[in-house]
């Protein structure tokens, strides 16, 4: 069987829970069993153990996250609501990626700043009475342009407070529950998730030279398509493809650096 070593675990001798004991098991827990909690706790550790692995490129120690990931498990455990049908392991993963999210950001190399959170309440303010004058979400363009601001940081100042997770989240695998999220996304969209995470966004933004800018704007700030930005800057589509990619690829290598 496969054995995990990270911090110390041996997962190779953890029995898997099935998702009826595990169903048993939360039920027992919310009636008050600390037994039952602690089966479901090393019944899961392998789901804190594969989002660790998320988080490698990120200068943390495992051991830490490991602690943090286990508070997200119990608060999943306490919070899971058994009337959904829906397995555990859907509802555990984005709570310890939330829980690992928070640490990170508040253990001070990503900590968000007051001036991004008052950003990012004016502009949720926004979007609300936007959609009740005109039915429809803003664009991130129209917040930005309205609140004096460039669509980067509205998009840094949104996702710094995005620390709520959704009972429909997936995003692991094992073999035989398959939680997808951003492993069912491709490198260019992961890269950009991993970097609209950090505060340094604005940073390896910044790095590139202004085509690129306007080409990684347009394509993940405005969601517009590769053709409808070649025929904007009047190049050919293959000419955005390469010069996207080698912006990607700047930006990335920055963050890793970092």
């Amino acid at each position: 069987m496969y054995k995990v070593e990270i911090t110390g675990v041996d997962t190779s001798k953890l029995e898997a829970l099935s998702f009826e004991e595990t169903n048993k098991l939360i039920k027992e827990a919310h009636d008050g069993s600390i037994d039952a909690r602690d089966k479901i706790i090393k019944g899961n550790l392998k789901l804190i153990l594969s989002v660790i692995k998320r988080f490698s490129y990120k200068k943390e120690n495992n051991d830490d996250l490991f602690q943090v990931g286990t508070i997200g498990l119990m608060k999943a455990i306490d919070n899971f609501d058994l009337s959904h049908n829906v397995k555990f392991s859907t509802y555990a993963v984005p709570m310890i990626i939330g829980e690992i999210r928070r640490y990170i950001r508040d253990s001070g190399s990503i900590r968000v700043s007051r001036s991004y959170k008052d950003l990012a309440y004016k502009s949720l303010n926004f979007k609300e009475s936007y959609f009740q004058e005109n039915g429809r979400e803003p664009k991130i363009e129209e917040i930005a342009s309205s609140l004096g601001v460039e669509g980067i940081d509205v998009i840094l100042a949104l996702e710094s407070i995005q620390d709520t997770v959704s009972m429909s989240t997936p995003i692991y695998d094992n073999g035989s529950d398959v939680i997808e999220l951003s492993d069912q996304l491709g490198y260019d969209e992961k890269l950009l998730d991993r970097i609209v995470e950090k505060k340094m966004l604005r940073q390896a933004y910044n790095r590139l030279d202004e085509r690129q800018k306007t080409i990684i704007y347009k394509r993940y700030f405005l969601d517009e398509t590769q053709m409808e930005i070649a025929s904007d800057l009047d190049i050919s589509q293959a000419q955005v493809s390469r010069l996207e990619k080698s912006a990607l690829k700047e930006m990335y290598d920055y963050m890793k650096r970092e």
